[in-house]
């Protein structure tokens, strides 16, 4: 290595340091998604309820600190139920969560195929 006393140098760019806060910034910065496995998983679930005339449209949200699948009767409303990813909540009470209409959580858990087991048996919607 040769010492370079001006310091204008062209060195090699694999030398370029970059401090490990800024990284993680960068990372975070991104927003959280369903993978391939997760998404294949509601998906099927959403077939499967369409079959039934139960659902009919869906809706999917990318937001910095969760991921949102909205699933509908008509475009038009507001969703019947959410399957909600968050990160943050994975380790106390789990990443994945059903939520009703009016805000009630159904099922949280840390293993979205049981969570979506809520959805197994047979859910009415009860008009208030």
């Amino acid at each position: 290595m040769t010492d370079d006393a001006s310091g204008t140098g062209d060195g090699d760019a694999s030398a370029i340091l970059i401090p490990l806060h800024e990284a993680r910034r960068e990372h975070l910065d991104q927003p959280v998604r369903f993978d391939r496995r997760e998404l294949d998983q509601i998906l099927r679930l959403y077939g499967r309820m369409v079959a039934a005339n139960e659902w009919r449209d869906y809706a999917i949200d990318h937001l910095t600190d969760r991921a949102v699948f909205s699933v509908f009767r008509r475009a038009s409303e507001v969703p019947l139920f959410q399957i909600v990813k968050d990160p943050k909540l994975a380790r106390k009470q789990g990443a994945f969560a059903v939520i009703a209409a009016g805000g009630r959580i159904l099922k949280r858990g840390q293993e979205l195929g049981r969570v979506l087991g809520i959805f197994d048996g047979k859910l009415k919607l009860v008009e208030a």
